[in-house]
């Protein structure tokens, strides 16, 4: 029986990861402009960073994280995300102490045993921004900025921001008792998902795929409507900044993120095409997390984008553009003398920044060209005994069929100069 990948992971071959490689270099083109540099975290950590950083009730700890013991016995967890771990590293490298702002950016694997289905696998890819140091509300517009326009420049235009303020550890609790009081005599018009959470997270209740509109109907209380002063003056400066540089949104008062650091802002970008799963990016402000993790208290605020999700959705859209075929110079050669000639002469070109190919398979003149052809060669160098005899070679431009002799160690400083690229 042959072997094959883990259900829910996936191989990217080379023509496919030409598209990643496009999403990345504009990528980090938007996070340079922004004053984002990038952090490389472990995929594993300690258990217990995600139990403290994420909360023991969402369900990515209680159902979703590969978790092992190690070999002396200590509980480790494939990362399900990396907010956690760009804290631990913050305070791990005493970070807190240099008084400004400190703005990272990551891309890699994170892993979650969820249901595989289309954009979403259990080994997947996340780019995702940390803003650590600042509570002002400017630095929540300016993340939801940074993603749209990086979508903007994607292509992907129809984008509708949904907007929340979660509260604050003054306002929460208050909110949380009169939600525990609306549902008191209501728990059997819930899920069974939704009266596990009530009784661990009551504002996850309001996220529920299955119950959360009945709830608008049944008149639950919103948290918008429970803010503390501070809470409602940031959450109203953050609108006014977004306004101002003319990003739309809509106030979600349902919309509360799936893990328990998320403090004031919340948000998601949907983008409409997509219909019933159009969440492309997801964030919000998480101004306690670097405290329940062990440090000081800091703010903070940070998005993730499933970056497998957003390729998909590209490429349905016909956004991505064509990946640009690098055209080689390909020696042909005939002999074994011709053959070890042409070997020196394919990493002279190299050496020069010069992309050059020989044959590998043995094979005829004619199969040689072939292959040329097939590889949309630029030029084609062919070395035969009656090259080697003159000390030249027969420099065929493909496209043009004008082929001229060319000294054996005039190729390189010919190519330099004629080659396009």
């Amino acid at each position: 029986m042959a072997i094959t990948a883990p259900r829910g992971t996936q191989d990217f071959l080379p023509e496919q990861t030409a598209d990643w490689q496009i999403l990345e270099a504009k990528i980090r083109q938007i996070c340079s402009l922004y004053g984002f540099g990038e952090i490389r975290t472990p995929m594993f950590e300690s258990t217990e960073l995600f139990l403290r950083g994420i909360g023991e009730t969402t369900d990515v700890v209680t159902k979703e994280m590969y978790t092992f013991n190690d070999r002396g016995g200590r509980s480790m967890t494939l990362r399900p995300e990396n907010t956690a771990s760009v804290v631990r590293a913050f305070l791990e490298h005493k970070l807190y102490g240099e008084q400004k702002v400190h703005k990272f950016y990551y891309m890699g694997p994170m892993f979650r045993h969820d249901r595989p289905q289309a954009g979403r696998y259990r080994q997947f890819t996340q780019f995702g921004v940390e803003e650590i140091g600042s509570k002002d509300p400017a630095v929540d517009a300016e993340i939801i900025a940074m993603a749209f326009q990086l979508f903007r420049e994607l292509g992907l235009t129809d984008l509708v921001l949904h907007l929340n303020s979660v509260g604050c550890p003054k306002c929460r609790p208050v909110y949380r008792q009169k939600l525990l009081d609306f549902f008191a005599d209501k728990r059997d018009q819930l899920c069974e998902d939704c009266n596990e959470r009530l009784e661990k997270n009551p504002l996850r209740v309001l996220d529920c795929k299955e119950d959360g509109e009945k709830m608008m109907q049944m008149g639950v209380p919103l948290i918008t409507d429970n803010l503390c002063d501070d809470c409602r003056d940031h959450f109203q400066k953050v609108q006014a900044y977004l306004t101002s540089i003319g990003i739309p949104f809509e106030l979600d008062p349902r919309l509360v993120r799936g893990l328990d650091y998320y403090t004031n802002t919340a948000f998601e970008i949907m983008y409409a095409p997509l219909g019933a799963q159009s969440t492309v990016c997801g964030g919000g402000r998480y101004d306690g997390l670097i405290e329940e993790v062990g440090g000081p208290s800091t703010p903070g605020i940070g998005f993730a984008i499933g970056m497998e999700r957003l390729l998909l959705t590209l490429k349905e859209q016909g956004l991505l553009p064509p990946v640009e075929k690098k055209q080689p110079v390909f020696i042909v050669a005939l002999g074994d003398e011709a053959r070890a000639k042409a070997f020196c002469i394919q990493q002279a070109l190299r050496e020069k920044g010069i992309y050059a190919e020989i044959d590998l398979m043995g094979r005829s003149m004619k199969g040689q060209m072939k292959s040329a052809n097939k590889m949309d060669a630029e030029y084609t160098v062919i070395i035969g005994e009656d090259e080697l005899a003159s000390h030249t070679a027969q420099i065929r431009n493909m496209a043009t069929k004008e082929q001229i002799s060319v000294p054996l160690d005039g190729i390189v400083a010919y190519m330099e100069t004629h080659k396009k690229g």
